[in-house]
């Protein structure tokens, strides 16, 4: 039964953009619930100082994108569809989102997302080494951990790539999101160099994103935009071949909820990126999971708990999306990147025997928290027998 609105339990609040589609999908959760809607504090405010919790609040925070004032504070330019800019924009974020946390604390609030965790998941190289130290299985990266090289531009990305097995790489924006100056970039014979992005670079040599994958044919073209990514802070990590659904590349978006995997959708995609904004496909889950399951050594439940495992390396932060990488034959995973926001996949309802099969990724959250806390993780042997 749910609570009613005089229950008082949970009382909740939520840092986001008041207008924007995460804060109401969010709210339609919390009303579904039974529970009164969730207290509004916009990012505006909180960048502003003028953040207030109250004693006893459980407070969620949001995505602080799509918003052109939050993006100006934030990233200190007018043009979302900018590339550069994403050090200043981690630097300010991270900062936002430690004084917000102070003031929760103060207040004798709860936050569902720790400051120091979020600073991990939104720089690539930390996250990836920390993933790392835990034993998650992951692509190989020279530019996260102690000792790890400077990336100041294409020659040492060029470098990099020279190393045994580093002949196609993913180069990545160090704090970016959505494939945001994402290149997929691969060497041939005669020394060739070529790429796959939505990277667009128009005459002065300012970066764009664009909706579009464009191929890269020069290394010249490649080393002008690494070039000018770079100051951002890049990753480098080695691209593996993955796994295909009906004669396309497939990955899947899988949603983590207090320790358990409770929601996933595939991703498939002609190109390298699979970002349904750039023209990625929604697959068929049920033949990835007979795909698992017939593949000898694999398992569905094993992949799952991956991606738990992953999670637990953020255990002060509810909710995450993990982005697990097949490998071809659907015998092993890797995780390509843990995501702090990422679960907006609208209508998309957990998965079997995940207890929460008739919500969506916002409702399972608010279910986890009217359960009293994270539950514990299940093994690989529960996983399966309850799927």
């Amino acid at each position: 039964m749910s609570p009613s609105p005089s229950s008082g339990w949970p009382r909740l609040a939520v840092v986001g953009n008041p207008a924007n589609r995460r804060v109401r999908l969010f709210q339609d959760a919390v009303a579904a619930a039974g529970l009164p809607a969730a207290r509004e504090m916009a990012w505006l405010d909180v960048l502003g100082g003028r953040a207030e919790f109250r004693p006893g609040e459980i407070v969620r925070v949001e995505s602080p994108g799509e918003d052109a004032a939050v993006e100006r504070l934030l990233r200190g330019g007018d043009d979302p569809t900018r590339v550069e800019g994403t050090a200043l924009w981690y630097e300010r974020f991270t900062a936002a989102v430690r004084e917000l946390g102070r003031a929760v604390r103060d207040a004798g609030a709860r936050l569902l997302d720790d400051p120091d965790e979020l600073a991990v998941l939104f720089d690539k190289r930390l996250c990836h080494d920390v993933l790392d130290r835990a034993s998650v299985p992951l692509p190989p990266s020279p530019t996260s951990g102690p000792g790890a090289p400077p990336v100041r531009g294409w020659d040492d990305v060029r470098a990099l790539m020279d190393a045994p097995g580093m002949r196609r790489v993913f180069v990545k924006i160090a704090h970016g999101s959505s494939a945001s100056g994402v290149l997929a970039v691969e060497t041939g014979g005669a020394g060739r160099v070529r790429a796959t992005t939505s990277v667009e670079r128009d005459a002065a040599g300012r970066l764009f994103n664009s909706l579009r994958v464009r191929r890269l044919t020069t290394e010249r073209e490649v080393a002008a935009i690494v070039d000018a990514l770079a100051p951002d802070g890049l990753h480098v990590e080695r691209w593996l071949p993955k796994a295909t659904q009906q004669g396309r590349a497939a990955d899947l978006r899988v949603v983590v909820v207090a320790g358990r995997a409770t929601h996933a959708v595939v991703r498939t995609s002609s190109s390298p990126m699979t970002n349904l904004h750039l023209g990625g496909a929604r697959g068929d889950l049920n033949a990835v999971r007979a795909a698992t399951e017939a593949a000898g050594g694999g398992s569905w439940a094993a992949a799952l708990e991956i991606c738990e495992r992953a999670a637990a390396c953020f255990p002060g932060t509810h909710c995450v999306g993990v982005d697990l990488l097949p490998a071809t034959g659907w015998r092993r995973f890797a995780v390509g990147e843990v995501n702090a926001f990422g679960d907006l996949l609208p209508g998309l309802t957990g998965l079997p025997g995940s207890g929460v099969e008739g919500l969506d990724t916002y409702g399972a959250q608010i279910a986890a928290l009217l359960a009293g806390g994270p539950p514990r993780t299940v093994t690989g042997r529960e996983h399966h027998a309850r799927a």
